[in-house]
């Protein structure tokens, strides 16, 4: 050996040396697309997709999450596990957390409460969750309060999240954020009031504003009246508006009938509200396969598929959607994810 060693020993011709390589926790995670539940209650979970297999229309469906206190799913998305989600508090702050760092649960599981998840106060109220890639100029995210003001931002401002959050909007101490929503400049802002009126409007007239902005108005109010719902719209005027009322009336309405104005306006007529149908709750977009859920002030729940409600003019009252206890009001109307109730039929 010594001899072999002697005869034909030399130097390493290669060297092991630090390469530096910085790993980050993403470098060790499947990039795969999962669907993302969130319940009304503040409870969410993410699913592997391919535990949501298709089934033909008009199938049985598949139990989705599990209701508890007459909690339900009223988002559904899919999203990567390399993603972001933004979560919006009615405050205005918002957070920011990776979709991998979401517990993962079957299609029957409730999921977790937000509250454990991000350092979020429990005397706040979720408005949205937001899926995000990346943080680019050219989308951006748009909020609407209960008092009528808008403000739209680049999605770009809101990169650094830190862990206990950021304000992403400034809002008056008797104000609060209602809805979150991401537009592109191509779309225009539809805003709904309590009084049954409403305001619709192209969304390049509300300027992009830094983040520490306030916002400017969007719709002005008459007095005691306040916003119920916000949301973009599409220049399709075929598209429908379902508007819900606090006895229970319902009418669907193409958005092609509320003539496009100024930002900042008093509105049209949205919905012709009396002693007998009350005031309106809640408006939003919907289409053939929309269904959606009403809540009672006594707890009486029901579920409804939107393209059975009539088509009505503006001004109408719409018909009865739930019929109401003496004393009784509808505290709250929500679009639902079908899609958790999809799968293989059993």
């Amino acid at each position: 050996m010594k001899e072999v060693k002697r005869n034909f020993g030399d130097a390493r011709k290669t060297e092991i040396v630090d390469a530096g390589i910085e790993l980050k926790i993403e470098d060790l995670i499947a990039d795969e697309e999962v669907a993302i539940t969130v319940t009304n209650a503040g409870y969410i979970k993410r699913t592997p997709v391919t535990a949501y297999s298709t089934q033909a229309r008009g199938g049985k469906g598949r139990f989705g999450a599990k209701a508890k206190n007459e909690d339900f799913v009223n988002h559904l998305f899919t999203a990567s596990t390399h993603d972001f989600l933004m979560i919006f508090t009615d405050d205005g702050q918002v957070f920011k957390i990776k979709v991998h760092e979401i517990p993962e649960g079957d299609t029957a599981a409730r999921g977790k409460a937000i509250v454990n998840l991000i350092s979020m106060s429990t005397e706040r109220k979720l408005v949205e969750v937001l899926p995000v890639k990346d943080f680019i100029d050219e989308v951006y995210v748009t909020m609407v309060t209960k008092k009528g003001i808008i403000k739209k931002s680049a999605l770009s401002q809101y990169q650094n999240i830190r862990a206990n959050g950021i304000n992403a909007i400034n809002i008056d101490d008797d104000d609060e954020l209602l809805n979150v929503f991401v537009t592109d400049g191509t779309k225009q802002i539809f805003i709904a009031t309590h009084d049954g009126m409403a305001i619709r409007f192209d969304e390049n007239d509300a300027r992009p504003l830094g983040r520490v902005a306030r916002g400017v108005r969007g719709i002005n109010l008459r007095k005691d009246d306040f916003v119920v719902s916000a949301c973009a719209v599409s220049t399709d005027e075929s598209e429908r508006m379902l508007s819900i009322s606090e006895q229970g009336f319902g009418k669907q309405t193409k958005v092609g009938t509320y003539r496009l104005i100024n930002r900042a306006g008093k509105g049209v007529i949205n919905m012709k509200t009396t002693k007998k149908t009350g005031k309106v709750v809640a408006v939003f977009p919907v289409d053939e396969d929309s269904e959606v859920i009403i809540i009672t002030q006594q707890a009486k729940l029901i579920r409804l598929d939107t393209d059975k409600i009539r088509q009505t003019g503006r001004s109408a009252q719409g018909v009865t959607l739930i019929r109401m206890n003496d004393g009784d009001m509808v505290t709250s109307a929500s679009l639902i994810d079908v899609s958790e109730d999809e799968g293989d039929e059993e």
